[in-house]
């Protein structure tokens, strides 16, 4: 099989979606890689690794022009040109962005396998949790340098000063994000909420893994009073394949102090908060009602060479299955797999997204296509 490998073109976006040892993997079993030209730069790997291990170096225009793309954020509009039957393999995120992608899918007969919606035999989602712990680590780190006077905010410190705790966070959403988030937040030595929809979940999470925080139901009364005495505001809300819903309203944000941070990781689908709005790590941030938002929609990006290393593990034993098995066959074999087919050959067999983008009459069951 050919497998292209092209360069990220969203603003800085320095992941790439192959390291030169895992292609060299794909290389041994009989398949050709392609990779586009400095695509692995920012990620730590040279054109010359990529070429000593068998790859053929290429333009953005060779390396669409294969039977498997491999990505890591979904396509921009200029790419939109060299869909032509392929497979491509990234992340989408198509209920959170406008229809102009999933039309440009539809119409080129492009099967799209996305990762965040791609389950293992747990149920989980492997491939976006990586990046997940990464952007969760990052919430707090980013909340905490907004939150300095110098870049607008309030003037707190996350941290434990001479023993004693300074600085609140509040965490909305208790998965891997959410997670990460409120262990970095603990180990700076902050206050740190965690709102959560499962009791019994967050129990074991306070019992085994995050015994300093403090869990509550997340309810709209619990969080007016939550989200108006903190400092940071972690938005880590995921509702599979599906825009997230707006957990924290436009009131509660008025209500914060001035100079509050919040940062929405649930931004690439559309975000939990009803006052974010998507951002680039070239201008990561906007205030609004005295509030600092972060919203960034490829939060990773800006670590790219753990952020591509982490990646590529998750990535890799799909590939590998993909190609050796077949498209057909793994979705036969995989309800997992079979889940990430947002798009089969210019047919929308995501039902959420067909709801999402109100496209309806696209939709057709994948089960009914193969």
């Amino acid at each position: 099989m050919k497998i292209g490998v092209p360069k990220e073109i969203k603003i800085q976006e320095g992941r790439v979606a192959m390291t030169p040892e895992a292609a060299k993997l794909l290389i041994e079993k009989g398949h050709q890689v392609f990779v586009e030209f400095d695509a692995g730069l920012d990620s730590g790997f040279s054109n010359e690794g990529y070429q000593s291990n068998g790859v053929t170096l290429v333009t953005a225009q060779e390396a669409w022009n294969v039977d498997l793309v491999v990505k890591v954020k979904e396509p921009m509009q200029s790419e939109y040109q060299y869909f032509d039957k392929q497979m491509l393999f990234t992340f989408f995120h198509l209920s959170g962005v406008d229809s102009a992608l999933t039309e440009a899918l539809l119409n080129s007969k492009v099967t799209a396998i996305a990762y965040e919606t791609l389950e293992n035999e747990e149920g989980r989602l492997p491939i976006l949790a990586s990046m997940s712990a990464i952007a969760g680590n990052m919430a707090t780190l980013i909340g905490a340098y907004y939150l300095a006077k110098p870049h607008l905010g309030k003037g707190v410190q996350l941290g434990t000063v001479m023993g004693k705790q300074y600085g609140t966070v509040l965490v909305v959403g208790d998965g891997i994000v959410g997670q990460h988030a409120a262990q970095a937040a603990c180990g700076l030595g902050a206050k740190v909420t965690v709102a959560g929809i499962d009791t019994a979940w967050m129990q074991w999470l306070k019992v085994s893994m995050l015994p300093e925080v403090d869990f509550i139901v997340s309810t709209q009364e619990t969080l007016e009073k939550q989200v108006a005495q903190s400092d940071l505001v972690v938005g880590a809300v995921l509702c599979r394949g599906a825009k997230a819903p707006k957990i924290i309203t436009e009131a509660m944000v008025k209500n914060m102090s001035k100079g509050s941070v919040i940062v929405d990781v649930s931004i690439d689908q559309g975000g939990c908060m009803e006052t974010s709005q998507p951002t680039t790590h070239s201008e990561p941030v906007f205030v609004k009602h005295g509030v600092t938002h972060y919203c960034v929609t490829n939060m990773p990006g800006a670590y790219p060479v753990t952020s591509t290393l982490a990646l590529v593990d998750a990535t890799l034993p799909y590939i590998k299955s993909l190609v050796e098995t077949g498209l057909q066959n793994l979705i036969r074999n995989d309800k997992g797999f079979s889940k990430a087919i947002l798009v089969y050959q210019g047919q929308l067999t995501s039902e959420q997204v067909a709801n999402d983008l109100g496209l309806q009459s696209r939709f057709k069951h994948l089960h009914q296509l193969i």
